[in-house]
């Protein structure tokens, strides 16, 4: 087996350990996916357009957007980077994070332009990769609880604060 082979081998993510522990679905595990592509094509041409000017810090907004895309196309699609080596080894390290890291990692990303060049290009450029990022994050956040389990947890815990109440009362 060459060093290429074991390199991929290596940076190929285990499918079962990593749908295991973050409890996404397949399908919003594909809406991430897509809004993360289509995050990264906004803030590409928002980026080359935030670059046409003499503004430096539209330029440095500009260039740290088009960044900002390069990032997201690594990270979420890596086939569109085929020409870099090191694609699938930072997008296998990208699928071992957890949800919210990778929510902090891309709306983190998406606010440092805003930061820099507040304009509409800026803010409508970043937008879907914000959303990305928010998208992650109420992964993290877990399914939503049915009525029943929470009444169920409401009532134990009424029936513990009774029992410490009349303990309590007993002593006295």
């Amino acid at each position: 087996m060459s060093s290429q082979d074991e390199q991929f081998q290596a940076a190929a993510p285990d499918p079962a350990a990593s749908s295991a522990d973050d409890g996404m679905t397949w399908w919003y595990r594909w809406l991430c996916r897509i809004a993360g592509v289509i995050g990264g094509m906004s803030c590409a041409f928002a980026g080359l357009w935030n670059c046409v000017t003499i503004n430096p810090l539209n330029i440095a907004a500009g260039v740290w957007m088009m960044l900002n895309a390069f990032v997201l196309f690594l990270c979420e699609a890596p086939f569109c980077c085929q020409f870099i080596e090191f694609a699938n080894a930072v997008s296998a390290r990208a699928d071992r994070l957890r949800a919210w890291q990778k929510a902090a990692f891309y709306c983190g990303m998406a606010v440092f332009p805003v930061m820099l060049s507040l304009t509409l290009t800026t803010l409508f450029g970043n937008a879907i990769a914000f959303a990305t990022g928010v998208l992650y994050g109420l992964s993290a956040l877990g399914k939503k609880g049915d009525a029943i389990s929470y009444a169920r947890i409401h009532q134990q815990k009424q029936n513990d604060e009774e029992k410490l109440t009349g303990t309590l009362e007993g002593q006295a």
